[in-house]
């Protein structure tokens, strides 16, 4: 199979991911227990992943650079996430989720300097297109774009890197020649151990909503472990600069969830995000 569908298949089973995180949302799920079982499940299929193919007992206990590595990966996943939440709160999300979307720009960049991947004109255009679909497809033409909160700033740029260093760390794990699904495995046990920790805010959800949050977190994890696994082989076995784009685009396929069960409208210019999105596979494949 070729490196570009095994990229698409990375973005659509990680958008399921998100999806069944959506309908969490919808359901009236327990963010926190939702994020312990998508940590929980997700490290299970990482975990079983690196025994099948024989590289877990060398890397946990052999290369104190698995450990280092999953870290990053791991602190720039939970993290990620939960900084992104919290800009959430101060700003909206047609503006927060596609800038959090831009650290895969600092992919493509770290992929085509430093590590020297090519890239043809074609390329470049598909990329940007692709880049114009994860814009478009937060876009909501109802919500202002007014922040009022300094404090968005920060936690906005911060996720940014924070990102870059979950999908960008598995570019450099894989020039190490290190296996990517023990490091994840670790770093998704590192996110479920964050997440583990209480807070207050838990104990003021129901035992249905946590069980809502759970429930459906553990769905969203298998997603996740099947997507980022598909994206860590697309990087292995094609370029960086070109499976990243792919990948971020993921959210398209919460769109079409939404559209068909939902039954939500979208706007003309999320309309846009999907003919981007055809656009700039077909140029990355010319």
């Amino acid at each position: 199979m070729s490196w570009l569908w095994i990229a698409i298949g990375s973005a659509v089973l990680f958008g399921l991911a998100g999806w069944w995180m959506k309908v969490s949302q919808m359901k009236g799920g327990a963010v926190r227990y939702l994020l312990l079982g998508l940590y929980a499940a997700g490290a299970a299929g990482f975990g079983i992943h690196a025994w099948a193919e024989g590289t877990f007992s060398a890397s946990l206990f052999g290369d104190i650079r698995f450990w280092a590595a999953a870290f990053l990966i791991g602190a720039g996943s939970a993290w990620g996430n939960a900084l992104f939440m919290e800009a959430l709160k101060y700003g909206p999300a047609s503006l927060t989720s596609p800038l959090s979307n831009m650290n895969i720009v600092l992919v493509v960049a770290m992929a085509t300097w430093y590590y020297g991947e090519p890239l043809h004109m074609a390329q470049g255009i598909g990329i940007s297109l692709l880049l114009l679909a994860t814009v478009f497809i937060a876009y909501r033409h109802k919500e202002p774009w007014t922040i009022k909160e300094k404090k968005w700033f920060g936690l906005v740029a911060i996720s940014i890197v924070l990102f870059a260093f979950r999908n960008g760390g598995l570019k450099v794990t894989d020039e190490l020649g290190l296996p990517n699904s023990p490091v994840l495995f670790i770093a998704y046990v590192l996110s479920l151990l964050w997440f583990l920790v209480p807070i207050a805010e838990s104990g003021s959800r129901s035992p249905a909503e946590k069980m809502t949050g759970l429930r459906l977190g553990l769905l969203a994890g298998l997603f996740s472990y099947g997507g980022l696994q598909l994206y860590a082989i697309a990087i292995a076995t094609g370029q960086a600069n070109l499976a990243a784009p792919i990948f971020a685009t993921n959210g398209l396929v919460i769109a079409a969830g939404s559209i068909w069960i939902y039954k939500e409208r979208l706007s003309k210019v999320q309309w846009a995000a999907f003919l981007c999105l055809i656009g700039g596979l077909i140029a990355i494949r010319l």
